[in-house]
């Protein structure tokens, strides 16, 4: 690990003053710093900011600060009761170790776990802008099928970034000029292009401060993971469900997914695929189709596409009651 400066802030005014690379849990930067992938100049220690509680809003939505430890967001009565697909997409990440100890806001801003991107012997475009993307043509057997470029087939790790999508969740941040910011999760990502190094739509010295949630949806909600182990490890295919049936027919859906994309991925077409239909395979076949239009796998991870539409498809039966 190279040398740093560290400072520790006492508000959020004087994290953002401070200039350098905010950490909190640190469950992943100190990881990528060990590595040598991450070398900043100066860390600022957040971990002590009054930003982890979880309230309740007058219109029934909840705001979460963004320093609330993962663990303790899973076992908040608000969001068991009202956010479970949430609940159950935290509890289904990383370890109980870690889950302690990461924050919500770092939860959002986690890095690819490409195998290649942790090799610094190995080429990556995310890591080193223009060295090429050793993983096209590689093993490549966790990584996207789409959003995917000619420069990057890396994918988002989080499983919590995934319910939060499914739950139309809004970003607030805190800018150096003391500006903030409300930014839909639907364009805090960004789809590598030509340049996958940059991840997001945050700019630089900008702080999450906290999450918004609206009012707990109606219907069923259901998150559903697909791993290589039981746990401790990462989403080879996760579903976040959120569906109502009213009158025999799909009155609502949110699905948004894990594993397939450098992005939490979701698809206005797949929903509409579903809303104002009867549930049935041949209903959630066509909203398979509809996700996986643009597939495409890379050779080791070609076996995604079906396995992503068989997850779906056994998913959109829970939610909706529907028999096989």
């Amino acid at each position: 690990m190279k040398t740093f400066d560290y400072a520790r802030a006492d508000s959020p005014e004087a994290a953002v003053a401070a200039g350098g690379r905010f950490i909190a849990g640190g469950t992943n930067l100190l990881d990528l710093m060990k590595l040598q992938i991450e070398t900043p100049e100066k860390l600022v220690d957040i971990s002590r900011l009054d930003l982890a509680q979880v309230e309740r809003r007058e219109d029934g939505g909840l705001t979460i600060g963004a320093l609330v430890p993962n663990s303790d967001l899973a076992a908040n009565a608000h969001v068991v009761d009202g956010y479970p697909v949430l609940a159950r997409a935290l509890l289904a990440g990383a370890s109980g170790q870690l889950r302690n100890k990461a924050s919500t806001g770092g939860n959002l801003l986690q890095r690819t776990r490409c195998y290649y991107f942790y090799d610094t012997a190995m080429a990556c475009n995310k890591r080193a802008p223009g060295s090429g993307c050793s993983a096209i043509g590689g093993y490549n057997r966790i990584l996207a099928i789409l959003g995917t470029s000619a420069q990057c087939i890396a994918t988002h790790p989080s499983d919590m970034a995934v319910a939060m999508r499914a739950l139309d969740a809004v970003i607030v941040t805190l800018k150096p000029d003391g500006d903030r910011r409300r930014i839909s999760i639907h364009d805090f990502y960004r789809l590598p292009g030509d340049t996958p190094q940059i991840e997001t739509d945050l700019e630089a010295g900008e702080l999450i401060t906290h999450i918004d949630l609206p009012p707990p949806p109606a219907g069923q909600q259901l998150y559903r993971k697909v791993r290589d182990r039981a746990s401790y490890a990462f989403a080879l295919v996760s579903v976040a469900g959120i569906v109502s049936v009213e009158d025999g027919k799909i009155a609502s859906a949110a699905l948004a997914f894990g594993g397939l994309g450098p992005m939490p991925w979701r698809d206005p077409a797949v929903e509409a695929a579903l809303i104002g239909q009867a549930p049935s395979d041949a209903v959630f076949a066509a909203a398979a189709d509809a996700l996986l239009a643009e597939a495409k796998g890379f050779g080791s991870n070609d076996f995604k596409i079906p396995l992503t539409r068989r997850v779906l498809i056994a998913s959109l039966r829970e939610l909706t009651g529907a028999s096989a």
